[in-house]
C-alpha cells in the first residue's frame, strides 16, 4: 500500500497549508490559539468533512500536514490532549451534528481536555462485562459505578463514559456511551500511585451523577459499537500509528542508542551490542508497520490491524528499556526521584529518564487492551482462527456468574 499522497492531493493540501501559515505564525501564538485556527481552516483532522476540522481528504494527508506544521515551528498538542485521538473520531463518527459542533473544536485546540472512563475493577480485559449503571430519568440519566485506570482523569474536563443501561440484554448489548462533564456533582477522581511515583492513573467514582440525554453518543444500547471506534483508535495511538510519521531511529530506541554511545567502553560488550542491533531492526520494522497501519485508517477509524502495532510496541518497549538497564549497570538502580506526583500531561515526543521508562513500560502490555486479549483479537479477527469458547455469550448480563 502506498504511503504517499497523490500529486494533486499534495498540491491541494500544500496550498491550504501555505495560505494558513501566511496568516497564522505558530511561533507568535499560543498553542491553543494556533490549534483553534487550524480547526477553522480544516487542518486538524484533515480527513474529516469540511466544517468539522477537515478538508475531506485521505487519511494519508495527516502525516504530511503534521510534518509541514512542525517544520514551521508548531508545537505538538499538549500531552494531556492525547485523548483527542480517541474522542475526536468517536464523536465525529457517532455523534450528532450538534455534538460535533459542540465538542470537536475545543477538543482539538486543547481548551477542553478529555479522559477515558472504560475499565472497571471487575471488568478490565472483559470490557463488555462492565457494571456501571445508568438509569433514565426523563431527559437525564442517573449514573452510579466505579471506573479505574483512568489516565489523566484529574485533568479531564470531559470523560468518555460507557455504562450498563439494560442488564437484561447480553453483555455486548445494553451498553450506552456518554460524554460526561468531569466537574459534575457526584464525580470523584482519586489518584492511583504507580511504582514510578507518579499518579498518572486514577480511579473515578460516580455517585448519582446526572447526565443529559443530549450528551449520549450513539443510540441507547449501542455503546459497544461506539466503544470499538474509541478502542481501535487507542491501539493505533499507543502503537504509534497516528499523527506524523516518526523518523528512523527516533523514540525509545533512539534514547537507548544515545545511552550506549555515552556508556564507558568496559560496558560495551559484544552481547549488548548484538541485542541493541537486533532491537534497532525491530524498532524500524515497527515504524514501517505503523506507517502501513496509519494508511489503512478509514475516516480515522482503523480496524483490528491496529492491535498488531499495539501488541508489538508493548513487547518491544519492554525489551528496549531492559537493555537500557543492562547498559547502565548499577547506575540503573539510583538517580531517579520516586516522589509522589500527579503529572500534567503525557510525554509525546520522548520517553524521558530511562529509570522511569523501564518501570512505566510495564503498563504498555496492559493499557489499551492487554497483550493476551490482543493475541485473541489477532487470532480471531486477523488470522481467522476459531474463537475461544464463550459460555456467557448468549446469557443476559444480569445472569452472568460473577465473583
Amino acid at each position: 500500500m502506498s504511503t504517499e499522497l497523490s500529486q494533486a492531493e499534495q498540491q491541494t493540501l500544500d496550498a491550504a497549508i501555505d495560505v494558513f501559515l501566511a496568516a497564522n505564525n505558530p511561533t507568535s501564538m499560543t498553542n491553543i490559539e494556533f490549534r483553534a485556527q487550524r480547526y477553522d481552516a480544516g487542518l486538524s483532522w484533515v480527513y474529516f468533512d469540511k466544517g468539522f476540522g477537515g478538508l475531506g481528504m485521505s487519511p494519508k494527508a495527516q502525516g504530511h500536514l503534521e510534518r509541514r506544521l512542525r517544520q514551521a515551528g508548531a508545537a505538538p498538542a499538549d500531552g494531556a490532549s492525547f485523548f483527542l485521538n480517541l474522542a475526536g473520531p468517536t464523536i465525529y463518527t457517532h455523534g450528532t451534528e450538534e455534538q460535533k459542533r459542540r465538542f470537536l473544536r475545543p477538543m482539538f485546540s486543547g481548551e477542553e481536555k478529555w479522559c477515558q472512563l472504560f475499565s472497571e475493577p471487575g471488568a478490565g480485559s472483559d470490557f463488555a462485562g462492565l457494571a456501571c449503571k445508568a438509569v433514565r430519568d426523563g431527559d437525564e440519566w442517573v449514573v452510579n459505578g466505579q471506573k479505574v485506570w483512568n489516565t489523566l482523569a484529574h485533568l479531564g474536563d470531559w470523560g468518555m463514559l460507557v455504562t450498563r443501561t439494560d442488564p437484561d440484554q447480553v453483555k455486548h448489548k445494553g451498553m450506552t456511551y456518554f460524554a460526561v462533564d468531569m466537574r459534575s456533582a457526584g464525580v470523584d477522581v482519586r489518584p492511583l500511585r504507580q511504582m514510578t511515583g507518579e499518579a498518572e492513573f486514577n480511579e473515578v467514582y460516580l455517585t448519582d451523577v446526572r447526565i443529559p440525554d443530549s450528551q449520549r453518543i450513539g443510540a441507547v444500547g449501542e455503546g459497544w459499537r461506539v466503544s470499538l471506534t474509541t478502542l481501535m483508535n487507542e491501539r493505533v495511538s499507543i502503537g504509534g500509528g497516528a499523527g506524523a510519521v516518526p523518523k528512523r531511529g527516533s523514540g525509545p530506541i533512539g534514547e537507548i542508542v544515545a545511552l550506549w554511545e555515552a556508556a564507558p567502553v568496559d560496558r560495551k560488550s559484544p552481547v549488548l551490542r548484538d541485542r541493541l542491533t537486533a532491537l534497532w531492526a525491530s524498532a524500524e520494522c515497527q515504524r514501517l508497520t505503523n506507517i502501513r497501519a496509519s494508511q489503512a485508517r478509514r475516516e480515522g477509524n482503523p480496524g483490528p490491524e491496529g492491535s498488531i502495532s499495539k501488541l508489538a510496541l508493548a513487547e518491544l518497549n519492554k525489551a528496549i528499556y531492559e537493555l537500557g538497564m543492562d547498559i547502565m549497570g548499577a547506575d540503573g538502580l539510583v538517580g531517579f526521584d520516586y516522589t509522589f506526583r500527579r503529572p500534567d500531561g503525557l510525554n509525546d515526543d520522548t520517553w524521558g529518564d530511562p529509570h522511569q521508562a523501564f518501570l512505566r513500560v510495564r503498563a504498555n502490555s496492559i493499557e489499551g487492551g492487554t497483550s493476551e486479549i490482543l493475541r485473541n483479537i489477532l487470532g480471531e479477527q486477523v488470522l481467522g482462527l476459531p474463537g475461544e469458547p464463550r459460555v456467557d455469550k448468549d446469557l443476559p448480563w444480569a445472569k452472568v456468574p460473577r465473583n
